[in-house]
Order: C-alpha cells, then structure tokens, then sequence
C-alpha cells in the first residue's frame, strides 16, 4: 500500500533531504516551496516527488494547495512542515520589521499548513502531522531575537496541539534539530558545533517519524542533550554562560 507525505520547504535544507528519503522509501511525497524551479528539479530526478508551489503566508493558498494534494493522492499519512527562515545580521539591530517576517514565516506558515489538514485527519481519525522546530526554542539566543521566538512558539504550539488531536487518534510530533548544514546556517558567522549534513538529519527524522512513537525526535542527541541542559539551569548560571560563550567568539 503507498504512503504519501506532504512536506513544505521542499526546496532547499532539512525540507529537501526529507522530500529525497521518503522518495526513496517508495513514499509519494507531495513537496512544497515557493520556488517552484526547484521543485521540478526534485521531481526531474525522482518521480516520487511531486511540486506543488505555495507561500505558507497565504492561508488560503495553502488550504487550497492541501485541497489539490488530497484530489491527487486519495489521502496523507503525515504531514511535516519544514518552513523556516533566520538572518542572524539583521537581527543584531533588533528590526521589529524582521522579528515580523520571521514570525509570518516561521509560525504563522506553519499554523496556515496546520489548520490546511486539520479537516482531513479530525475526520479520518488518523494520521501524523510533525512540526519543525528547532534547539533554539529551548532558550533565547544572541542575535535571534525573532528565530528564537518563532521556534519557541512552534515548540508550545506542538505540545498544544498533541493533547487535541490525540482525542482524535492523531500523532502529533515535534523535531528539534541542532546546527544543520543548510543555506540558512550558512549565514552564521560563528562556530556551529557538531553540525551534520541534511542527509543526516533527513535519516534522523525519516526514522523517528515512521519507526519510533516518540513526541520529540531531536538530534545530534551529544549537542542537543548539552541544550537541554541549558533549558533548565538557573537563568544566572545560562546568562553568565552565554555571555562568556559570546567574548569567545566575538559577537
């Protein structure tokens, strides 16, 4: 029997190594971005993946785009929604314009793409929807004012969310990834420790999204252990870490 996976941010980073595995995996993967010349190329090289352009800001867009997925495919076993954006320089000037368009994109896509399928599951009683969060909604972080916020609001949002759908026998998940080779974390102008490749993260996550029952599928476990630790210290002992952390490299 086929399975099928919808997956925003398709285009590029964590989204497009997903798109690729569950492609590879014999699942029919609905793959979203806004840059549609990638997603042609995804499904030039893997008839698996198939483009289907959208904005997540646009919350009728993306009913309709869900609306288009499901004519095609019948039904969606798990959703994953990837989209995300970060600009660690516009951030150090503390631009209430940017902390904005992080939230439009990072939050509000998502919850567009969330309220997209929640017709769709509520009424099958079944299915998964998998949400992208990041570590750095453990804590705040030096010039991520904005990314921080929106990964920390995703983060609530899921474990919100696992208590509604649950009723309605739908996995709700979350994944918190580490420092990921992408374009995004390209941008960052300081050590990233243990960071690991897409591929790496795509594997992670295709595992703990299909083999494993867990609520948080979090990884590389030895970077984000030492971030869960961060989240519980004493706000004097994380702030006087941090603050010798930013000396060390220069923020």
């Amino acid at each position: 029997m086929l399975k099928n996976v919808w997956i925003t941010g398709a285009s590029s980073g964590i989204g497009k190594a997903l798109a690729i595995k569950f492609a590879n995996e014999g699942w029919q993967v609905a793959a979203s971005a806004r840059r549609e010349n990638l997603l042609k190329e995804l499904n030039s090289q893997n008839p698996n993946i198939h483009p289907f352009p959208l904005d997540v800001k646009n919350e009728s867009e993306t009913k309709n785009i869900f609306l288009n997925i499901v004519k095609k495919f019948k039904t969606i076993d798990i959703v994953v929604f990837c989209t995300g954006i970060h600009d660690p320089d516009a951030e150090k000037k503390l631009s209430s314009e940017k902390i904005r368009e992080i939230m439009e994109t990072n939050f509000f896509g998502t919850l567009n793409s969330i309220m997209a399928v929640n017709n769709h599951f509520r009424e099958k009683k079944s299915g998964h929807i998998s949400i992208v969060s990041s570590v750095a909604g453990y804590r705040g972080l030096p010039a991520a004012s904005g990314y921080c916020a929106s990964k920390a609001a995703l983060t609530s949002l899921a474990e919100s969310l696992y208590f509604d759908f649950k009723r309605y026998n739908v996995r709700v998940s979350l994944i918190s990834p580490g420092f990921i080779k992408t374009p995004m974390t390209d941008k960052n102008k300081f050590p990233m420790p243990l960071i690991k490749s897409p591929e790496f993260a795509a594997e992670k996550m295709f595992v703990g999204l299909t083999k494993k029952n867990v609520f948080e599928i979090h990884f590389p476990i030895a970077f984000t252990m030492i971030m869960k630790l961060l989240k519980i210290m004493p706000n004097w002992l994380y702030f006087f870490i941090i603050k010798k952390g930013m000396k060390t490299i220069k923020y």
